[in-house]
């Protein structure tokens, strides 16, 4: 009987040691693995295909924005998803292209489309066919003038941010970290947002 509770204890043992190396290892290794890749300035593979805003700029959201419905965005707007980003004047014929490039893009993402978003920047006020038919599209567009004064932070290279027909990534920290020239192939988009997505604890 006293041999029998001895095995029983020891089996409970060992089966707390398991248990806790298993903890161990779950919340432990990730960690180790952050420091390291800090410490000795690790980064995935791959090369970028975009053009990296270096350094990343914190998006300033002190400025007041509403959607289309007239809804303030909440505080943490640019902090909950990978965000697509695209910005226009009046959203034209050029603009409704770019926003099927960034649907095709967002549906490609399969899995993982929860993780991200879109959005457009836009003075249009009349966003009612935009809306029907991109229902999970995100317009920012009230007021214009502060539209206008936002999207400045979205500059790159000097030009006219209204009309450089580029998209924008901005990474679940609030960064703007990338922007895509018009001529870049979307297949190029979808595999640096895969690939950020796949290394990426955040968003």
């Amino acid at each position: 009987m006293q041999k029998d509770q001895q095995i029983s204890e020891q089996e409970m043992q060992r089966k707390g040691r398991k248990v806790l190396l298993l903890m161990l290892i779950f919340f432990i290794v990730p960690i180790v693995v952050v420091i390291l890749m800090y410490k000795f300035n690790w980064k995935p593979n791959g090369v970028s295909l975009g053009e990296l805003v270096s350094p990343a700029r914190l998006i300033d959201s002190s400025v007041a924005l509403k959607n289309d419905e007239g809804a303030s965005l909440a505080p943490q707007f640019w902090k909950e998803k990978w965000t697509v980003v695209y910005v226009a004047g009046e959203c034209e014929k050029v603009c409704l292209d770019k926003l099927q490039d960034m649907r095709q893009l967002h549906v490609s993402l399969y899995k993982d489309i929860a993780r991200a978003q879109r959005v457009l920047l836009t003075t249009s006020q009349d966003v009612t066919n935009i809306k029907h038919d991109y229902p999970d599209l995100i317009v920012i567009n009230q007021s214009a003038e502060n539209v206008i004064k936002f999207s400045q932070q979205f500059q790159v290279n000097d030009e006219d941010v209204t009309n450089s027909n580029r998209l924008y990534l901005v990474d679940p920290l609030g960064h703007l970290m990338m922007s895509y020239q018009p001529d870049t192939p979307l297949s190029n988009v979808r595999k640096d947002l895969t690939r950020l997505l796949r290394f990426s604890w955040a968003g």
